[in-house]
């Protein structure tokens, strides 16, 4: 638990460096980078240890894995283009409408069946969702939706991610999809610069940007392998409440750093999207639960697919 939680606070010093950097850098780039610090690490630790990063099960896989991979690093760079507007709690406060959208993803691509309950709850949360939106996209225009089309592209690859539990080992898909990862931006980089997107025109950092680089990839390096051993000496569904101490630290940091504070409609909304996502963590523990009970009174293994996804 003290793992995770120091995860969750790491996470919004991770976006204020974002944030920082997206100031004069594209925010694709700066997504860029932090795949590729990742990335390398990651493949170097499976090289070190003498795992082989492709093998039957993966190439079995690899379209999904390069979408997962795909997904997760263009969903940094819609994140951190919602940053170079946005004040920073409020960017947060919208993607953590992530967990009711991979609801929705686990009963449209998995076939996962979700009482009322639940159905309830997800709606209630978007509607949370758009009471913080709706003021965003007055003040900020476009930029105000680019935390939810990063939060829909992560629900995405969470459902993937879902879909290869028990089948393909969890290194090798982070390895794998951290290179298509890599190269999907590359390739958006370099078309965005023949054709003049300002958004996406590579720029060589400079001075304390490589720094700033640095910090976010290693950060994020160090909140996955923080997450990774938290949820081998702890269940995920324990675990998923904690990530709403992401909103603390995002808060305190967005005063903190860059003197902002939410206004009285984005605590509402937040409040809202809050208490929905931790009554669908709620209501997937107590399944959870039952799937253990079922399987002890009739031996049966329980479904690992069928578990709360913690936020990255």
């Amino acid at each position: 638990m003290a793992l995770f939680c120091t995860a969750m606070l790491i996470i919004p010093a991770i976006d204020a460096c974002g944030k920082l950097l997206v100031a004069t850098i594209s925010p694709f780039e700066v997504g860029l980078f932090r795949n590729l610090i990742q990335t390398g690490i990651l493949v170097t630790a499976l090289t070190l240890m003498g795992r082989a990063i492709v093998t039957p099960e993966v190439r079995l896989y690899l379209g999904r894995i390069a979408l997962c991979g795909v997904c997760l690093a263009t969903c940094g760079g819609f994140m951190f283009w919602g940053l170079q507007s946005l004040p920073l709690a409020n960017a947060v406060a919208i993607f953590f409408a992530e967990p009711l959208i991979l609801t929705i993803f686990s009963v449209i691509f998995l076939g996962e069946k979700v009482g009322w309950h639940r159905s309830l709850a997800v709606l209630v949360g978007l509607v949370g969702a758009l009471i913080v939106i709706r003021p965003n996209f007055a003040a900020f225009g476009w930029a105000a939706l680019m935390p939810l089309v990063a939060a829909t592209l992560f629900a995405l690859a969470m459902t993937i991610l879902r879909s290869l539990s028990g089948r393909v080992d969890a290194m090798r898909i982070q390895a794998m999809a951290g290179v298509f990862g890599s190269i999907s931006l590359s390739l958006l980089l370099l078309v965005g610069g023949v054709l003049g997107a300002e958004i996406l025109q590579f720029r060589t950092p400079q001075g304390v940007e490589w720094l700033l680089l640095l910090a976010v990839g290693l950060g994020a390096t160090g909140v996955q392998l923080m997450m990774t051993v938290a949820l081998r000496l702890a269940e995920a569904s324990m675990l998923a409440s904690f990530q709403y101490l992401e909103i603390v630290g995002a808060t305190a940091i967005g005063y903190l750093v860059f003197g902002e504070f939410p206004d009285a409609l984005t605590w509402l909304g937040t409040a809202i999207i809050l208490a929905s996502g931790l009554y669908v963590v709620h209501r997937e523990r107590r399944r959870a639960l039952e799937r253990r009970l079922a399987a002890r009174r009739y031996g049966i293994a329980p479904d690992p697919e069928l578990t709360t996804e913690p936020m990255p």
